[in-house]
């Protein structure tokens, strides 16, 4: 499965589980975190004020995990 920023963070967690401790060190609280949150990794990196550019990198970085 390749990840983009249109993967909703529900499917993200399920699919790489490592993907929580890497949202939480960049500031997006995540299921597991105690914080559930729904939409895709984009409207989640958007809210806490990312670029564009921050979410390529991470949607980069999540695919070499």
């Amino acid at each position: 499965m390749q990840i983009d920023k249109e993967i909703s963070i529900e499917d993200l967690v399920n699919y790489k589980s490592e993907s929580v401790r890497y949202l939480r060190d960049k500031g997006i609280k995540c299921i597991a975190c105690g914080e559930p949150i729904w939409g895709t990794l984009e409207d989640a990196a958007l809210d806490k004020g990312f670029s564009q550019e921050d979410i390529k990198g991470f949607v980069r970085e999540l695919n070499e995990l």
